[in-house]
């Protein structure tokens, strides 16, 4: 079974020792730090709304009710609720995790790399999804950097269909991420 899509095992987790909550946090926290990310823009205001996610997650745990639906249902519900509460306020809100004691969290040089490696992976996901001519036409042209003609002559067609392929297909890639956003 997916471990992301809050099978059985993570519902146990969620529920077990602190041990066990661990391995749920490790089990879930890239697809809730992706959420965020996504939806933000903004590395540390994602963490910090991860943080806080999780730390309504262990305070309400014992509320969890697996006949409901799955448990990453329910997470994904906490965060939802959160970033809706947070935007209300202008504020990421945080007082679970400040009441539970936990030290906010602060991000290293690393942990901002990682990040930016699932905002990466969310574009290239993206760019996955294009029409064929399109990801080639963005891929070529934005990624490789060929020339419009150098692009034409690559994919036999004109210059103009590169063209197009390129415009309609990073507005779709702009539309997708601000979508996810």
């Amino acid at each position: 079974m997916d471990p992301a899509s809050g099978n059985d095992t993570s519902a146990v987790l969620l529920r077990g020792d602190a041990r066990d909550f661990a391995r749920f946090y490790r089990r879930h926290e890239d697809a809730v730090l992706s959420f965020f990310l996504r939806r933000t823009g903004s590395s540390e205001l994602a963490a910090d709304l991860t943080a806080e996610t999780f730390a309504r997650a262990l305070e309400g745990r014992q509320r969890f009710d697996p006949a409901l639906g799955d448990v990453g249902s329910w997470l994904f519900g906490i965060a939802r609720n959160l970033l809706a509460l947070s935007l209300k306020r202008g504020r990421v809100d945080d007082e679970t995790r400040r009441r539970l004691q936990m030290e906010p969290l602060v991000l290293d040089d690393g942990a901002l790399a990682r990040i930016d490696e699932l905002s990466e992976t969310a574009a290239i996901e993206a760019l996955g999804e294009l029409p064929e001519d399109q990801r080639r036409a963005v891929t070529g042209r934005v990624l490789q950097e060929l020339s419009y003609d150098d692009l034409a002559e690559e994919l036999r067609c004109s210059e103009s269909v590169v063209r197009q392929r390129v415009s309609r297909g990073l507005r779709a890639l702009r539309q997708r991420l601000e979508t996810d956003r």
